[in-house]
């Protein structure tokens, strides 16, 4: 019995607190990395990379949780309240987006770009982790799958700023 109520708390834990907040953060990190580093490396400048950083990070965040608030009231799939999920998605999608973009307030470019690159690989290692006890994802597997899609998008910012 004990055991039963366990396991129904975890589910209801990863149902509505840890997939919607990993699912932003996962969103937020990857979804901006094209945008900002795109204008970082098209305009060499920091303070245009972190406009373009801060935008499209509240821009997603909003974007995600409303997505989020507007979904499944719970009826069918009993993740929780569509807006409690949404909150939470937006704003871990807004965290992610800004944990790179901030560093580009550091007026010299070189430096706040390595810092950025440096902190994205740092995120998709905690997405990677949180991936695997909770998600119960092979860390391997949680390594292969977020690491490629970062990759994918970060080579297309690269791609698209140096064009």
């Amino acid at each position: 019995m004990k055991e039963d109520e366990d396991k129904a708390r975890r589910r209801l834990l990863v149902l509505q607190i840890v997939q919607p907040g990993l699912a932003g953060l996962m969103d937020g990190s990857v979804s901006t990395l094209a945008p900002v580093f795109a204008a970082a490396l098209a305009t060499e400048n920091s303070w245009d990379a972190f406009l373009v950083g801060i935008a499209a990070s509240l821009g997603a965040g909003i974007s995600m949780g409303i997505a989020e608030a507007l979904s499944d009231d719970g009826s069918l799939t009993g993740p929780g309240h569509p807006w409690v999920r949404g909150v939470i998605r937006g704003a871990m999608t807004t965290l992610g987006g800004i944990g790179h973009t901030v560093r580009f307030l550091i007026s010299q470019f070189q430096l706040a770009l390595s810092i950025a690159i440096a902190v994205v690989l740092l995120a998709l290692a905690v997405i990677t982790w949180v991936r695997h006890p909770f998600m119960d994802t092979p860390v391997f597997s949680a390594a292969l799958q977020v690491g490629l899609g970062g990759a994918l998008v970060f080579v297309t910012g690269i791609l698209i700023g140096k064009s």
